[in-house]
């Protein structure tokens, strides 16, 4: 929970969780995110995300599909993931 806990803290990831939680069935490549930062901190951000066990990232040929690992998330912190949603929802990024 301190590792997820901790990723979800800053304020650009919890808004590439409330994105990805507009798309959940096909997830989204990581060109789609660019309105939130630059390319680096993109890759900075998603690979935080994936070290805490939010997000898979999948290679597609040249592109990267990221998704969120809700039925992981779920099992283990059952009702938090849709917590965090509402949360990311309200952040200023998503607006």
């Amino acid at each position: 929970m301190p590792a997820v806990l901790a990723a979800l803290g800053d304020e650009t990831r919890l808004a590439i969780v409330g994105h990805l939680s507009r798309c959940e069935d096909v997830g989204m490549v990581c060109g789609q995110f660019h309105d939130l930062t630059s390319k680096t901190n993109l890759t900075y951000h998603l690979a935080k995300l994936r070290e805490a066990g939010v997000v898979s990232v999948t290679p597609e040929g040249t592109r990267r599909r990221v998704t969120l690992r809700r039925a992981d998330l779920e099992e283990r912190f059952p009702g938090f993931l849709d917590t965090i949603i509402a949360a990311a929802v309200k952040s200023p990024l998503m607006a």
